[in-house]
């Protein structure tokens, strides 16, 4: 991971999705690749999820926050994805979630802050400037990618709330909306699905409330409208969709850890030498790859992350 001081980059200047699209096309040409693709647009398709985006206009490329690692493709990010809500295969968001509804979006804010309330997704949003930072992403299950994520620090976000001197936690909330979500009374985690950070986590540069992804609006999938990207620790905690933001001085329930606490901690951190009980995290296979790769501590981001727990046990708090 790169922490480069130069002059941003206007994302009018980064290679287009299509041309990068086109020329990985090209270069992995083969039958299979070609079948594969001609599946994921048919589903798309069907499900209403394909050219739904739109472009984002005015977006700076953060240099601070950038990578030259290889980006993952735009077809795998939108087609494999976890998001029980709609369905626990890697292809159930994509294809079920094309009557979930986006706009209008509203975020209720709660809890220990001076100026709670419900906001306008456009109102949150606009104060500040959209940012695009290629962050990677490790999923709990040791797989990885790298997206270029486009959103606004969540800390930046979160003052204009004002939390007071007992907000020590944040905790946010997904939809519950059975009727257009089929993964709901049919998996066995609770839901609404909710996900919490503590604040100094929440405030940090890193912490990011993304609302796109190579250039376009986020798609149903991928945690549309707004989603949590919180690139040090295993995917899961970075909840989609967030409909609730509350401040609270209690450490907040966390949906995978009440489930299995055994397996999912509340900090998550991306830890290579702490073992899920059925599989290491030391190797990851980042998509697009076929062979494994090292997982980094803190999923490569130990150098601006780590004083954050200092002192802790972080085989205990894991």
């Amino acid at each position: 991971m790169l922490i480069r001081q130069a002059e941003n980059i206007k994302s009018s200047e980064i290679t287009s999705k299509e041309d990068y699209l086109s020329r990985r096309k090209f270069l992995t040409s083969s039958s299979s690749t070609i079948l594969s693709l001609y599946i994921l647009h048919a589903s798309l398709l069907k499900s209403g999820n394909v050219y739904a985006a739109e472009k984002i206009e005015n977006v700076i490329k953060n240099i601070d926050f950038s990578s030259d690692e290889e980006l993952t493709k735009y077809s795998s990010i939108i087609s494999y994805n976890n998001f029980a809500e709609f369905g626990l295969d890697k292809e159930d968001p994509a294809a079920n979630s094309g009557d979930f509804k986006t706009k209008p979006w509203t975020i209720k804010v709660e809890g220990e802050c001076n100026k709670p309330g419900e906001y306008h997704l456009e109102d949150l949003i606009s104060p500040h400037q959209l940012e695009e930072r290629i962050y990677r992403l490790r999923c709990v299950e040791a797989w990885s990618m790298v997206i270029p994520w486009i959103g606004i620090p969540l800390g930046e976000v979160l003052k204009q709330f004002e939390p007071n001197s007992n907000a020590r936690f944040v905790a946010f909330t997904a939809p519950y909306q059975p009727d257009v979500m089929p993964g709901i009374g049919k998996v066995a985690y609770e839901f609404p699905f909710v996900e919490g950070l503590r604040i100094d986590e929440a405030m940090h540069p890193l912490s990011l409330l993304a609302v796109g992804l190579y250039g376009e609006e986020l798609l149903n999938q991928n945690g549309a409208p707004i989603r949590l990207v919180v690139p040090w620790k295993y995917g899961f905690k970075s909840i989609k969709s967030i409909v609730n933001i509350r401040f609270v001085q209690e450490q907040p329930p966390s949906t995978f850890n009440k489930f299995a606490a055994n397996e999912f901690g509340f900090y998550a951190n991306v830890n290579p030498e702490v073992k899920h009980p059925r599989w290491s995290q030391a190797r990851e296979r980042r998509i697009g790859h076929f062979l494994k790769q090292e997982t980094l501590m803190f999923n490569g981001y130990a150098d601006q992350v780590a004083s954050l727990y200092s002192g802790m046990d972080l085989g205990k708090f894991y």
